[in-house]
């Protein structure tokens, strides 16, 4: 088995909760705030054990774009930022149509880009900021080395789009000349 293929072995036996069966009663808002750059606060300091922010990661869930942590018990609203997670590791696997890239996140996700898992590039000031969904709505913000590592798989097409193939699907990430 190839690193590749352990990795994605891992990621696919990694068992969520069914938090988007849960419908608790009660439903509040707490203080918990995820910043642009990953980090979680709760009441205005950071969460400073990354085993609490993977277990929040695991009952985190997007409700007509309202973030909240869902147990059976409760739904409590959370503040985030941009994107819950980041994708700060990168593997590819494969060339052309047949590649496959895979995305670690900073809270233990694992996934190959894919049309159920697509990459999107939104402009923000002028700048590209890359995202792949990792589950149910959630995104990862794709760090800057994971992206210039994605451009440099990337070819020009014949309408000048810039795009890099993952899982079967053909993703955009900017035109030449024109940022996406």
């Amino acid at each position: 088995m190839s690193a590749f293929e352990a990795l994605l072995a891992a990621a696919n036996s990694r068992r969520m909760p069914p938090v988007a069966q849960w419908r608790p009663s009660r439903v509040g808002a707490i203080d918990i705030r995820i910043a642009a750059s990953g980090v979680w606060f709760h009441e205005g300091a950071p969460i400073k054990r990354p085993a609490i922010v993977k277990l929040f990661a695991t009952v985190l869930r997007l409700d007509d774009g309202v973030y909240y942590l869902v147990t059976p018990a409760e739904k409590l609203r959370i503040t985030v930022e941009d994107a819950p997670f980041l994708a700060v590791g990168m593997e590819c696997d494969g060339a052309g149509a047949a590649r496959r890239v895979l995305f670690n996140t900073n809270v233990g996700d694992a996934v190959v880009a894919s049309a159920t898992h697509p990459i999107t590039v939104e402009e923000r000031g002028g700048r590209p900021r890359p995202y792949i969904e990792v589950r149910r709505g959630l995104r990862a913000l794709i760090a800057r080395p994971m992206f210039y590592h994605l451009a440099e798989l990337a070819d020009e097409g014949p309408d000048g789009d810039i795009s890099v193939w993952s899982g079967g699907a053909r993703f955009v990430l900017g035109s030449v000349g024109v940022p996406h």
